[in-house]
């Protein structure tokens, strides 16, 4: 009988606050980053409250089932930094980063809602994945060939994130950077000299990334050029651009597409393998190729909100050292239906509204 009880008075509280409105909402910006106890707002003065109402309202921050990173200080009747805030564990490369919650007040049932912008301080540098990159390249590869380099990630945006390349020495190659459909930097190496194995099998060269933060970071990464002998064909993809839509629930395993490329040698220089380049938003690690079929498949979790569309480079390699060509694959998440919240409605710790 006493469950009941319970029940009905959790019942009638839920529908006399869903009939609340808002009384008033206000906006702040902080940087990420702050101490614990930093200033960030003073709600008495701009929603015009006594400091008063705010104690005999036993005034309290709602955030729903998201993580309170502000608390609220009832005795100055302002806001304060309660936790630590990585603008980049909040919202990844989500431009602009926002925290909202409400602050509730009882008898008689108030509500206010809050938004607290997190800016972008320049806490990380550009790095690569991989300690090292390495290719083997045919003295018979005419200048002109196009390498893919692997790119790199810099968790943080705008001016703060990545924003150049150098490529040094450029005796045999030249570095060119393309802007993509997702906002990153498609990062190639270009012959502009002839390979000679009889005068040097071997090279080394080194690609540094630059943010445009202050001050400015970089991250840096060496490239090795094995010189083989001749291999007179390199593989190549029927098409440059694959396209595919993944919803954001999908299983590990799905198949998103398969990327072929043919090769007119025979034997292991006719052999072709598959590769991922790139590492931005940790691409290698949410999708998978098959080196021997080119099939692309799902192995990691993919959030809509987060990021809405993937660019992953496919590189298609030989026995014989030639790997020029690539194949960009676009894959496009849908979204998986969520419940929407009319005004004045708030969700249960179970995420129920």
């Amino acid at each position: 009988m006493a469950v009941r009880t319970m029940q009905r008075q959790v019942l009638l509280f839920t529908l006399f606050f869903c009939f609340c409105s808002v009384t008033g909402q206000v906006s702040y910006s902080i940087p990420e980053e702050m101490p614990k106890g930093s200033f960030v707002g003073d709600i008495a003065h701009d929603f015009g409250l006594d400091v008063k109402r705010l104690k005999s309202g036993k005034a309290r921050i709602y955030t729903g089932d998201s993580a309170e990173y502000i608390e609220l200080n009832r005795e100055r009747g302002v806001l304060l930094v309660k936790d630590r805030i990585d603008r980049e564990l909040i919202c990844a490369q989500t431009a602009p980063c926002a925290l909202h919650f409400q602050v509730i007040l009882e008898n008689p049932m108030e509500f206010y809602s809050i938004t607290v912008e997190v800016t972008d301080v320049n806490d990380n540098a550009p790095i690569f994945k991989r300690g090292e990159m390495k290719f083997k390249i045919s003295e018979s590869v005419n200048t002109g060939s196009v390498f893919m380099l692997e790119q790199a990630i810099d968790l943080d945006v705008g001016v703060n994130g990545l924003q150049s390349y150098l490529l040094k020495p450029t005796d045999n190659f030249v570095l060119k950077v393309q802007n993509q459909a997702d906002g990153s930097k498609q990062v190639e190496m270009v012959l502009q000299k002839p390979l000679d194995r009889e005068k040097q099998d071997h090279l080394s060269l080194v690609l540094t990334a630059v943010d445009g933060g202050e001050p400015q970071l970089s991250g840096a990464v060496q490239i090795n050029v094995n010189v083989l002998d001749s291999n007179d064909n390199a593989p190549v993809f029927p098409q440059k651009i694959y396209k595919s839509t993944l919803k954001e629930n999908s299983p590990e395993g799905t198949v998103l597409i398969t990327v072929s490329a043919s090769d007119l040698d025979d034997g292991s220089n006719g052999k072709i393998s598959y590769t991922i380049l790139n590492s931005v938003d940790d691409a290698s690690e949410k999708f998978y190729v098959n080196r021997e079929t080119g099939e692309i498949t799902l192995v990691g979790n993919t959030d809509f909100e987060k990021k809405r569309q993937y660019q992953i480079h496919v590189q298609a390699s030989d026995e014989g050292g030639l790997n020029n060509e690539t194949a960009s694959t676009a894959i496009c998440l849908s979204p998986f239906p969520r419940p929407s919240l009319r005004a004045g409605q708030l969700l249960d710790s179970g995420g129920n509204v």
